[in-house]
């Protein structure tokens, strides 16, 4: 299961990415079972049509993408049943060999913030993926619990750096008393635990396709940069190359709407996610 990780044998995320990309192509895919689409695919806004959903996408997208990004609030709506079908999906997904990138955006302090990596990170843990999504505004070292236990299990983080909401500007944008952008310093402390990792360190950021001119020097991270707007939110292939000119290497990008919208045909979805999957590798190279 290239998407597991194995016990007694810990391979860092940013190693088993790379492999994944290598191996799949750069794109990530999000299961997002919003209630819009599963009227869409003809499925109960219920956890019976969430697992549905969730698992055609797994029969669709698990075998051929690298990564597949579950939206957790979708899942955590339909509560303890809920959470259940996000454990199937991820299992699923990782049996098929592709990484699970959990989007929960989780950022505390202390205990709380221990529990979080715990629940997400720990070898066990029944909704650990190979990777989750944090805030980092409690600080960016209130994230220590979920960046150690990361790297002891070989599995990954992307922090939220500067994201496509126009709202998210006034905070990630502000320029702190040393002239950085909060982004920037997101990103630099990132780079620092990342320094020396090879081929790429295990602590990625988030940063969306759709904000233009960022400003920030990305080539500083050595990690990599989950890149959510393709598709329907806006952002094309060749706006990625636009944005992320001179660091493509380090580029995830994500797209969901725009692949799911073609379910709840299996070979659709397939096709739909490797037309985009070609895009992107004739942009970003």
């Amino acid at each position: 299961m290239p998407g597991a990780v194995v016990p007694g044998a810990v391979v860092p995320f940013g190693e088993r990415l790379t492999d994944a990309v290598a191996a799949r192509g750069r794109l990530c895919v999000g299961i997002d079972p919003h209630p819009g689409l599963l009227e869409s695919w003809g499925l109960t806004d219920d956890a019976t049509g969430l697992e549905r959903f969730a698992m055609t996408c797994v029969e669709a997208l698990a075998g051929e993408v690298a990564v597949l990004k579950p939206q957790v609030a979708f899942f955590e709506a339909h509560g303890s049943a809920g959470l259940a079908v996000l454990e199937r999906t991820t299992a699923a997904a990782q049996q098929a060999g592709a990484l699970v990138l959990a989007d929960a955006k989780r950022g505390d302090i202390g205990s709380t913030m221990a529990a979080y990596a715990r629940a997400w990170l720990a070898d066990g843990a029944p909704l650990a993926a190979d990777a989750v999504t944090l805030s980092p505004y409690l600080g960016v070292g209130a994230l220590h619990p979920a960046l150690e236990l990361a790297t002891s299990t070989g599995r990954g983080v992307f922090v939220l750096a500067l994201t496509s909401n126009p709202e998210g500007a006034l905070v990630q944008r502000a320029v702190g008393p040393d002239g950085r952008a909060v982004a920037q310093a997101v990103v630099d402390e990132l780079g620092v635990r990342n320094a020396g990792a090879v081929p790429l360190g295990s602590a990625g950021i988030v940063v969306g396709a759709t904000v233009g001119a960022h400003g920030l020097d990305l080539a500083a991270l050595n990690g990599p940069v989950l890149a959510p707007g393709l598709g329907a939110q806006g952002a094309s292939a060749v706006d990625l190359a636009r944005v992320f000119s001179g660091v493509g290497h380090l580029v995830l990008p994500t797209t969901s709407r725009d692949v799911l919208r073609h379910g709840p045909d299996v070979a659709a979805l397939r096709a739909a996610a490797l037309a985009v999957r070609d895009e992107v590798a004739v942009a970003l190279g």
